[in-house]
């Protein structure tokens, strides 16, 4: 039921999920009444023998304070759906509402991983050598040396097993390359990383975020969350300001039409909609946190990233990683 566009493309991107892979089980969360409609509304009932339905009458906005609302609607959409994981009803929790709520939840009925003092929401970054990691992009403001250390040990595991990069490169995100830069979170996290079973390569600042000498950028969730959420206003500034300049004149028209089909690629590699969500590292079950303004299409791909992270075993890579790296500091 979170969302801009709820339930509808919710629903939707789980039914285009189906059709694309007959056998996927799918269990909506949510109040089943306008769940069934949409799914009639798609108009293909031979999907509907892989969804199943959970009766949650409660909404949990976007706007509502994460734990008040968890308190107050404890049958809502994000408890129930969390309730389903913890209980081994459900593989995965995928949800486009309420950011806070969903983190909140997670680390209260399914705990940390063994070695993980908080969880980091990974997400996915595109640049012209690839796909690179950031974390943490949102779950935790205020953060200790020991808790970025924790979110450089799970972006590693994400970009080794997700992203297939063999040794990926650690960089911890300040305000200048020298060790001696940056507040005193990023010092101090800065010796801890030194120290760690990682390839740290340093301090990477703000203009090497989307650059090819780091695939994992570690970083407090304040900061993090201000990264991203300016670079999806940037992608829509740029975007604009193409759109702008290529209607100016014929000959520019002409240009346009001709561009086209790189305009169309470029566009895609920054779409989060490819990507689908956000997965939340650190808790005990599979969490795929997806922004607020979610498609069919995001949903869609958001179901395809929790079945990577179920089917390879992230969770145990990393409590096993973190007994060998964090244990041993």
């Amino acid at each position: 039921m979170g969302g801009d566009k709820a339930p509808r493309e919710i629903v939707q991107g789980a039914l285009e999920a189906i059709e694309l892979k007959p056998d996927r089980e799918i269990i909506l969360v949510g109040r089943e009444d306008e769940i069934r409609q949409e799914v009639r509304r798609y108009g293909k009932p031979a999907l509907e023998r892989n969804i199943s339905y959970f009766h949650a009458p409660e909404v949990i906005e976007m706007g509502e304070e994460p734990l008040n609302g968890l308190r107050r609607k404890k049958r809502s959409s994000i408890a129930e759906a969390a309730n389903l994981v913890k209980r081994g009803e459900a593989d995965a929790m995928i949800s486009a509402g309420n950011t806070g709520a969903v983190v909140t939840a997670t680390k209260l009925k399914w705990r940390f991983l063994k070695g993980i003092e908080r969880p980091g929401i990974a997400t996915y970054l595109p640049t012209p050598w690839g796909l690179s990691v950031l974390i943490d992009a949102g779950a935790n403001i205020d953060c200790k040396p020991e808790h970025l250390l924790g979110f450089a040990l799970m972006g590693d595991a994400f970009a080794r097993l997700i992203l297939k990069k063999e040794n990926p490169k650690i960089g911890l995100l300040s305000i200048g390359s020298e060790r001696t830069k940056g507040d005193l979170l990023v010092k101090q996290t800065f010796s801890r990383l030194e120290k760690a079973k990682f390839n740290f390569i340093g301090n990477v600042e703000g203009r090497d975020v989307y650059g090819y000498a780091v695939d994992v950028i570690v970083t407090d969730g304040f900061v993090g969350n201000v990264v991203l959420k300016c670079t999806e206003g940037l992608i829509w500034a740029l975007m604009k300001m193409i759109r702008e300049e290529v209607t100016k004149n014929i000959w520019h028209k002409i240009g346009g039409m001709l561009l086209k089909g790189s305009f169309k690629r470029v566009a895609r590699r920054g779409d989060y909609t490819e990507y689908g969500g956000a997965p939340l590292l650190g808790v005990n079950g599979n969490c795929i946190i997806c922004h607020g303004s979610s498609n069919a299409k995001a949903i869609r791909n958001a179901i395809r990233v929790a079945e990577n992270f179920f089917q390879y075993h992230v969770n145990d890579y990393i409590t096993q990683r973190a007994a060998e790296t964090i244990g041993a500091q």
